[in-house]
C-alpha cells in the first residue's frame, strides 16, 4: 500500500478528531463550556488549572484534546507537503484539513470569549454552533479523503459525470443541513430537557430552540431515504452500497431511540458518533462515485 505509514497516521488523526468532536458534545451536554470562564487560551487565567470545579476540568480536558488534534493535523500537513507534489490530491486534502482545524480553534475561542456557552440561549449561540458543525464536517471530510486517497484509491475525475456530481452534491448538502439542525436540537435538549413523549410538547421558555425539535427528525428521514436511494444507484462496489445503507438505517434507529429516551447524554453521543460515521462513509462513497467508471473497480481490491 503506497505511503502506508502516512496513511496509518492520517487514519489515527481522523479517529482522534472524531473523539474530540464527541468530547465537545460532552462539554455542551454537561454545561461545562464556561468552566474556564471567558478566558482563552488560558483556563481561568492559568495555563493548567490545578484546582476548580468538575466543569473546569471537563472544559480544560476538551481544550487539551483539541490542542493535540491541532498538533496531529499540523504534522500531517507538513508530512504531506514534504512527500507529495504541489498539486497532489492528498497534499491538497491535508492542507484543507490544516486550514479547517485552525477555523475550529477560532470558532471555539469565539464561543468562549463571547460567552456563547453554558446556559446562554441566544440566537448567536445557535448560529455559532451551526457554523461549528459545518466546519467540523468539512474537517472530517478532508481527513477522510487524505486517508482514502493516500491508501492508493483513485481520485475523482476532473470531468465527472454531471448527474452523478449533482447526486453527490445534494447528498452532501442534505447531510450538512441535517447535522446543523441536529446541533441546534441538541442545544435545545441541553438547555430545555425534553419531557413527555418525544419531548415535542410546547415550552414557551424554550422559544425557537424547542420549536425546532420538529425540524431535525423530518429532515433526517428525508435525507435517509435519499441516501438509501443513492446507495442503490451510485456506481460503486457492492460493499460500499451495503455499508452506507446499513449505517443510514442504524442511524435512523438511533435517532428514534434518542427521541424515545428523551435524549440522555450517552444516547446523544452514540447518535453523534453514528452521524460522523455516516458523513465519513458518504464522503468516501461520493469520492468513489466520481471516479471514472473504468477505475471504480480499483476500490474493491
Amino acid at each position: 500500500m503506497p505511503h502506508s505509514r502516512f496513511t496509518r497516521f492520517a487514519a489515527a488523526t481522523l479517529v482522534f478528531n472524531v473523539g474530540v468532536v464527541l468530547f465537545g458534545a460532552v462539554v455542551r451536554a454537561t454545561g461545562s463550556g464556561a468552566g474556564c470562564g471567558s478566558h482563552w487560551p488560558t483556563c481561568g487565567g492559568t495555563a493548567i488549572p490545578l484546582s476548580g470545579t468538575a466543569e473546569r476540568f471537563i472544559e480544560f480536558g476538551h481544550r487539551a484534546s483539541s490542542g493535540i488534534a491541532l498538533a496531529l493535523v499540523a504534522i500531517l500537513v507538513v508530512w504531506a507537503v514534504r512527500t507529495r507534489p504541489s498539486r497532489d490530491p492528498v497534499r491538497l486534502a491535508a492542507a484543507a484539513a490544516g486550514i479547517l482545524i485552525l477555523n475550529e480553534v477560532l470558532i471555539g475561542a469565539a464561543l468562549v470569549m463571547f460567552e456563547w456557552v453554558a446556559d446562554d440561549r441566544s440566537a448567536a449561540r445557535a448560529v455559532s454552533i451551526t457554523v461549528h458543525l459545518v466546519n467540523t464536517f468539512l474537517l472530517l471530510a478532508a481527513l477522510a479523503l487524505t486517508v482514502w486517497w493516500s491508501s492508493g484509491r483513485p481520485v475523482p475525475s476532473r470531468s465527472p459525470d454531471r448527474p452523478t456530481l449533482w447526486q453527490v452534491a445534494i447528498g452532501a448538502g442534505a447531510l450538512i443541513l441535517v447535522g446543523a439542525a441536529g446541533a441546534v436540537t441538541a442545544l435545545g435538549d441541553t438547555l430545555f430537557p425534553p419531557e413527555g413523549l418525544g419531548g415535542f410538547e410546547a415550552d414557551p421558555a424554550g422559544g425557537f430552540l424547542v420549536r425546532l425539535r420538529w425540524v431535525h427528525p423530518i429532515l433526517a428521514v428525508i435525507t435517509a431515504a435519499y441516501l438509501v436511494y443513492l446507495s442503490r444507484t451510485l456506481r460503486v462496489p457492492e460493499w460500499m452500497r451495503s455499508a452506507l445503507g446499513s449505517l443510514v438505517v442504524v442511524q435512523i434507529g438511533a435517532g428514534l431511540l434518542n427521541v424515545a429516551l428523551l435524549a440522555p447524554v450517552w444516547m446523544q453521543l452514540v447518535h453523534l458518533l453514528l452521524a460522523d460515521a455516516v458523513w465519513i462513509g458518504f464522503v468516501v462513497v461520493g469520492s468513489t462515485a466520481l471516479v471514472q467508471p473504468a477505475r471504480v473497480e480499483m476500490v474493491s481490491a
